[in-house]
């Protein structure tokens, strides 16, 4: 994250737009808080694990994670977070960053002297080490504060913030071998929510560390049961850093194997060192992490084990592989990072807690080998299956000149849990789209960093004779997913270009989505009125969870929605409404860009369907009047801007929502 981000304007730092220019991509602002919103401040307290970065005393970056339970990390004054928890004091590269201070030792100052410079320029350090430990409660207080970032993360949810900013004051005390209690005072300069991509879910419960260091010296080569935690990890933390203005942790994410070990070798002959490579897979675009590694090229990452509670810290130099480099190195790829590792640390049972895996995250590619993989192991395939089935497109009907609705038969490939109301389809366009590597293309630039999945919210619910009483599809049964969508880039062209006659295979790649935006159909969790605000296709989660909604709360009571439509749009609001009945009685429409004579008589229809038509955008009076404050939970699905003002006018309230940004 670069320092002092703001939500409009152009606001990114040198290495983020070199990018942004590489890989063809355009933002029109940066959308980075240069605070910490209440509503982000309530997802940091609900999440169990934060994965911290920090820097050591010689400015290298390092990541850990933190954490057990929810509330651990927590908002107590406004911008400001207050950390109390246990960790690991011995080994832990973050805590031992922040809070070691010289203590007695023959009285002389540490030199650092650079006495060699690497083939980029960068200062080889050779120190006269000074004693360093931990005081046990010995309140730290480092002038200016201590640069900072964190992520925090609830895997059960897969919901994520990102923050950075500075530690003011800290302190410590051991309370077993090993074992600290450990509190803190976060100042939060910038934050931002970020999409549940790649995150597989797990249930995170609290676990009594017992640290045990098992590597030796620098690290390096990695003990064997250090390799095996990498290449069995889902996901790792990323720490990098913009210079000494502001740091950013992230997480990255797949199916197990998806990070790669290019050598593992004693260090000082040819061919030694540890060497990690990983696959960047197509996210949110902003490059944050990638725009700091542009500019100064070394991150921490930090691999933990859920089953035991290893984990595996690293730190390194980072090379960015971009087209062709990316595809020397791990064949399919386009994008890649190597992280060339200067030192390692393997801790036994050094984490807080435990994760039990739960559903795995749809997104998830292929894990592709590296090639020189392939080289020493011809036998094996250079990409593992992935998907939960194959889908033959069935029918499409148009609703509007840009709106369309598509029907897929699913034949799944396993044993497949049945998705729910709300939940989204993940689909692989790759076979139809990729076109393989090219330097430039410029009649569709942003495809060279494309991997062409995407993902849809279901618009229709599953039949529920499809099935079975554990809440599996049903064996043998190829259940129908109907997705509603706007025609909008390669993906939704090339079904828009269906023709109706022709076969049509596209891999699904999974279902899912974030549990807190289903709305209870039965009233379970005491909420008076569900108030969806959308905008556009942004109420295909209302056209899945409305039919089961409304039977279970009652027409006027549970459930109000507001809609904004561009007048050309008015054939959806007409065939959403007349297919789900009584939708139009609890529907305020809100109607943009000037109404037509033609359109006037769809306008008649949708008044005709029970709704309320508004000439105008939507307005804060129009939200706040539904339902009463402290009685109504808010579910939003609209663009940035509106996104922006909802949360303004929402402030202090239960907000969730899905976002055009990502």
């Amino acid at each position: 994250m670069a320092s002092k981000m703001k939500m409009n304007g152009d606001n990114w730092h040198p290495g983020e737009r070199a990018m942004h220019k590489l890989l063809h991509v355009s933002w029109p602002g940066n959308p980075t808080h240069e605070d910490l919103p209440p509503q982000l401040g309530y997802r940091v307290a609900e999440s169990p694990l934060v994965a911290f970065a920090a820097l050591d005393r010689y400015g290298r970056p390092w990541a850990t994670i933190w954490g057990g339970e929810k509330g651990f990390c927590r908002p107590i004054a406004r911008n400001v977070l207050g950390v109390v928890v246990s960790a690991d004091v011995r080994y832990d590269p973050v805590l031992r960053g922040l809070f070691e201070v010289p203590v007695e030792g023959d009285g002389e100052e540490a030199t650092d002297v650079v006495d060699e410079k690497d083939e980029n320029g960068w200062g080889i350090w050779r120190e006269e080490e000074e004693e360093r430990d931990i005081v046990d409660d010995l309140v730290v207080k480092p002038e200016g504060g201590r640069i900072m970032a964190g992520l925090s993360i609830d895997l059960e949810t897969r919901d994520r913030v990102k923050f950075a900013g500075r530690m003011v004051a800290g302190s410590v005390k051991r309370t077993a071998p090993g074992i600290a209690d450990l509190q803190m005072v976060f100042q939060v300069n910038e934050s931002i929510g970020n999409c549940p991509k790649y995150l597989n879910k797990k249930v995170i419960v609290p676990h009594t560390p017992k640290p045990r260091l098992a590597s030796e010296g620098s690290g390096i080569p990695l003990p064997k049961d250090a390799v095996d935690v990498i290449q069995k990890a889902d996901l790792f933390f990323i720490a990098s850093k913009h210079g000494s203005e502001s740091m950013d942790t992230n997480h990255r994410g797949g199916a197990p194997g998806f990070v790669r070990i290019l050598r593992n070798e004693e260090e000082g002959r040819e061919g030694g060192g540890l060497s990690i490579v990983y696959p960047e897979y197509s996210g949110n675009r902003l490059y944050q992490t990638l725009g700091n590694l542009q500019l100064d090229p070394y991150a921490g990452l930090a691999f933990p084990d859920f089953d035991t509670g290893d984990v595996v810290y690293v730190t390194g130099r980072t090379t960015i592989l971009v087209g062709e480099k990316a595809a020397d190195m791990m064949p399919r790829q386009k994008l890649a990072v190597r992280i060339d590792v200067t030192e390692a640390r393997f801790v036994k049972e050094g984490l807080a807690f435990r994760g039990v895996l739960g559903e795995r995250s749809p997104y998830n590619p292929a894990v592709r080998r590296l090639a020189a993989e392939q080289i020493h192991d011809t036998g094996a395939p250079a990409v593992a299956e992935a998907g939960v089935g194959l889908a033959t497109l069935v029918s499409r009907k148009a609703i509007t000149p840009s709106i369309s609705r598509y029907v897929l038969r699913l034949k799944p490939n396993k044993r497949l849990r049945a998705w729910l109301p709300g939940h989204h389809v993940t689909l692989d366009f790759a076979d139809h789209l990729d076109t393989g590597y090219a330097h430039m293309r410029d009649d569709d630039p942003q495809s060279l960093n494309d991997d062409f999945v995407r993902t849809f919210t279901v618009s229709r619910p599953l039949d529920p004779a499809a099935v079975d009483a554990e809440g599996y599809i049903r064996e043998g049964f190829e259940p129908e997913v109907e997705i509603t969508v706007r025609r909008h880039g390669p993906a939704t062209g090339f079904l828009e270009r269906w023709d109706g006659r022709r076969r049509v295979e596209i891999p699904i790649l999974g279902f899912g989505g974030a549990e807190g935006f289903r709305m209870a159909a039965d009233g379970a969790d005491g909420e008076d009125v569900n108030v969806v605000v959308a905008a556009g296709v942004g109420v295909t989660p209302l056209m899945s969870q409305a039919e089961s909604v409304l039977k279970a709360v009652g027409h006027r009571r549970g459930l109000r929605a507001l809609w904004s439509l561009k007048a050309e749009d008015l054939p959806l609001a007409v065939d959403v409404l007349k297919t789900i009945d009584g939708l139009g009685e609890v529907t305020k429409l809100f109607i943009t860009g000037g109404i037509s004579d033609e359109e006037m008589g769809l306008v008649k229809r949708v008044q005709g369907l029970g709704a309320v038509v508004l000439e105008r955008r939507i307005g804060s009076a129009d939200v706040l009047e539904e339902g009463g404050k402290g009685k109504r939970k808010f579910y939003c699905c609209t663009g940035p801007a509106m996104m922006r003002l909802l949360l303004k006018w929402t402030e202090g309230e239960q907000v969730l929502y899905e976002s055009f940004e990502y």
